[in-house]
């Protein structure tokens, strides 16, 4: 035995002994929860009040959770539109103790979204715990987009930014609605460190549904997925606030005497300075991201409502570069590049929107909405940086003197980048929208109209030396390595709209949902009508009620928005038409115990076969589309997912995704090419868990890794894109204390009002792995291109304090 495994052994056997030792003093409660009409409620929350403990219900209502014995336990039963419950119990050592609840509609929240929830038949769409985003280790402070780069299907090489790819789709092809308002992002951004904060305040969530593909007609014209959250409506006054070294936040929210006005809001602050010290290219940042935002709800009568939701964000990004030093190679050759800057870069986006939705709810089984909206976006990106770099060979025989020294100069030479960019629009539109549920049916209809108002402004160049010349190379004057110089203007109207049907079909062996829809788009800007039919079904056979069978598919077609117009040169193509996606989706999900707790298997195959596809290529989180060229291509692969409580009380789970995507473009005789987001292999795991015997110490671990990605030199021909960049590896973890807790209040007068405050270490990037998410490319004196790594953040430490009041 080698001298490492006695310990090893020793160790496991005293960690088993320990989680025994707690399971022991562990109880079980199990029973159904169901609503005013006796039906089952699934995916109800189950929760111990001040404990990291709890679970959800089955398709069948029913739920079971170890529980800690011989203590007097608050539990709390909940679901979105129903009013929440407390209970409290205390249980026996190993007792089994029963507890069925009913469940009552909330007052005033006879929506959309409860004559929606009548029905199973949710096809491809998963729903989150919002809680889960705010106790993630993130880099990103994207709550919400860091939770849902765990899921299958879903990848992110990049954890400075909260956009991702979705089975071979890219950024631009997810739909994100914040109660029924889809939400844009700024344009321009061209790195992770730009971004700033994501539209989404996790602190006003209430619910998250998301859907990789194969989504209803009810959703929008784009290709590969939807994130679909809503925004809480409150109950009482209460709020939270936050603080770290990556920024802070507040929120507040309250319902006044009268019940008839509710309002949540928050402000946030980011600031990255901290984990961009860690990049290689060295220098005064100063980045500055701020977010305001509130929706306010006001009920008229029982049945009739006005919301307002109201954004305003703006992102500062000056940076002054000075140096920059990156080793790179193999084990047998290893290069380094050494650049000293001038100049800087300053950028702005300031964004703002505005959305008033007027809610007519007659009856439980009829909805009517009208919807107004309105997004500006202003964004500047302006910098000038002069680089000098040299690239060298290094020393590689550790034995000699000069190990690790330069011994071969590969090049010299020097680039100037300048831009003036500048881009204002405006989107405004009006929507009706409604819901009517008898009882086997579920309509649900839309008819929106948008208009858009573009202006983009685009002068770019590039001058690139090396060794005495310039690139490209002329023995007769200076050329510019690249530029662009463009006064793009777009005035646009797009139509749009749905019709679809819920339909529970009354069968004798389980109980089958077939949901049909069919979308309509029309843009005046290229007249085309656009037609997506799509269906779902779900099937629970009543033999076999852990079982839930999926197929969903249908046609899914994305009308340029304004950047997949444009080619290299920044001309608009007109002749552009809609992006086209074929898909089909076939899914089960299989319910199972596991050391008599609840798991469940998620599992998708996916097709998708797409036509008229625009080539682009990606710099960073940068897509730069071929507007001037067109591809057939196709997207194939497996997802699974497993989740449950791998510790007592706490769910966790793993995703593992296998995806192929190819594309080949039209004209270019060089047949099928991998398209820039094929993954193969995509892991990810969301792990919880607690000290045994005193759940106040807590912990939460994610967990990445994605295969290599297909990279090729500058300004190329999209057959060149072959390199692979090395794979993605990050693990983020996080440990917390409760400090304090409604059972556990400080008895000072200044710290009452506090109901709960923790404090928080994360560590991030915990292996300290260097991840690639570009490259630079620079010149040998032999003309040769070498690609010189843009590596992201390395590990760092991030303190956090949370208060709740």
């Amino acid at each position: 035995m080698k001298p490492g495994k006695p310990i090893l052994l020793l160790l496991a056997s005293l960690l088993f002994s320990i989680q025994l030792v707690a399971q022991r003093n562990n109880a079980t409660l199990w029973g159904k929860v169901t609503g005013e009409n006796g039906q089952a409620i699934e995916l109800a929350n189950i929760a111990i009040k001040n404990y990291p403990l709890g679970t959800v219900t089955d398709s069948k209502g029913n739920y079971l959770l170890r529980i800690p014995a011989e203590k007097e336990l608050t539990l709390i039963f909940s679901f979105m539109g129903y009013q929440a419950i407390e209970k409290v119990v205390q249980a026996k050592q190993e007792e089994r103790l029963e507890l069925n609840i009913q469940l009552r509609i909330q007052p005033n929240t006879i929506d959309e979204v409860q004559v929606s929830r009548r029905k199973n038949g949710h096809g491809t769409m998963t729903r989150l715990d919002p809680a889960f985003a705010n106790q993630l280790p993130d880099a990103s402070s994207s709550g919400i987009e860091t939770l849902i780069k765990t899921l299958p299907g879903v990848s992110s090489n990049n954890e400075l930014s909260s956009q991702y790819s979705v089975r071979g789709g890219n950024f631009d092809e997810n739909l994100v609605y914040v109660n029924d308002i889809e939400i844009y992002r700024p344009f321009l951004v061209r790195s992770g460190q730009q971004e700033g904060l994501s539209f989404i305040n996790p602190d006003m969530v209430s619910a998250i549904e998301f859907s990789a593909g194969g989504f209803d007609a009810r959703y929008g014209d784009k290709m590969a997925s939807v994130l679909d959250i809503k925004y809480r409506k409150p109950l009482a006054f209460s709020g939270s606030a936050s603080g770290s070294l990556l920024g802070g936040s507040l929120h507040v929210e309250d319902l006044s005497k009268n019940k008839k006005l509710s309002y949540t809001g928050g402000v946030r602050y980011k600031t990255n300075r901290y984990l961009l010290g860690s990049l290689d290219e060295k220098g005064d940042y100063n980045p500055d991201f701020i977010d305001i935002q509130t929706y306010i709800t006001y009920h008229f009568t029982d049945h009739f409502d006005l919301s307002f939701l109201w954004n305003l964000a703006t992102n500062n990004y000056h940076f002054k570069p000075e140096t920059r030093a990156t080793s790179f190679g193999t084990f047998q050759t290893v290069y380094n590049t050494k650049i000293y800057f001038d100049g800087q870069e300053k950028d702005r986006f300031a964004t703002t929107l505005g959305a008033l939705s007027a809610n007519y709810h007659p009856s439980s089984k009829l909805n009517l909405k009208l919807i107004a909206s309105a997004f500006r976006t202003k964004e500047e990106v302006n910098y000038d940086i002069l680089g000098r770099y040299y690239l060298n060979e290094l020393e590689q025989d550790m034995a000699s003197e000069s190990a690790g020294d330069s011994v071969l100069n590969l090049g010299i030479g020097s680039f100037l980048n300048h831009a003036r960019n500048k881009l204002s629009a405006r989107v405004v539109s009006f929507a009706h929208k409604g819901a009517y549920s008898s009882s086997n049916h579920l309509l649900n209809w839309e008819i929106k109209a948008q208009l858009e108002n573009i202006d983009d402004r685009v002068n770019e160049w590039e001058i690139r030396d090396s060794t005495g010349y310039s690139l490209p190379y002329s023995d007769e004057k200076v050329e510019l390595f690249r530029v662009v110089n463009t006064n793009n203007q777009m005035n646009n109207l797009r139509l749009s709209g749905h019709l679809q049907d819920t339909y529970a079909v009354p069968i004798k062996n389980g109980e089958l949902y077939l949901t049909g829809g069919l979308r309509f788009n029309y843009w005046n800007y290229t007249n085309e009508w656009l037609l997506s039919p799509r269906f779902s079904a779900s099937y629970y056979p009543k033999e076999q009620s852990r079982l839930v069978f999926r197929l969903a598919g249908g046609s899914y077609q994305q009308p340029a928005l304004f950047k997949e117009l444009k080619d290299r040169d920044g001309n608009i193509n007109p002749r552009i038409k809609a992006q086209k996606s074929t898909q089909l989706v076939l899914g089960t999900d299989y319910l199972f115990r596991a050391w008599d707790r609840p798991f469940k298997l998620s599992s998708e195959v996916f097709y998708k076969y797409f036509s008229h596809l625009i080539p682009y290529q990606v710099d960073n989180v940068q897509i730069r589309y071929l507007g001037d060229q067109e591809a057939t291509g196709y997207a194939a692969g497996f997802d699974f997912k497993v989740n449950g409580e791998f510790v007592s009380g706490v769910e966790s789970w793993v995703s593992v995704s296998l995806l192929q995507t190819q594309e080949d473009i039209i004209g270019d005789g060089y047949g099928w090419i991998p398209r820039p987001t094929d993954q193969t292999l995509n892991l990810s795991l969301f792990f919880q868990d607690y000290f045994p015997g005193n759940p106040s110490y807590k912990m939460h671990l994610a967990a990445f890794y994605g295969s290599r990605l297909p990279v090729g030199p500058p300004n190329s021909e999209r057959h060149q894109d072959t390199f692979r960049m090395p794979p993605y590896r990050r693990i983020d973890i996080g440990f917390s204390k409760i400090i304090i807790s409604p059972q556990n209040r400080s008895a000072a007068k200044l710290l009452a009002p506090i109901k709960d405050l923790w404090l928080s270490l994360e560590v991030l990037n915990l292996l300290g792995v260097r991840n690639t998410v570009s490259y630079f490319w620079v010149s040998s004196n032999s003309g040769d291109l070498f690609a010189v790594p843009n590596y992201l953040t390395d590990r760092k430490l991030n303190v956090k304090l949370t208060v709740k009041f």
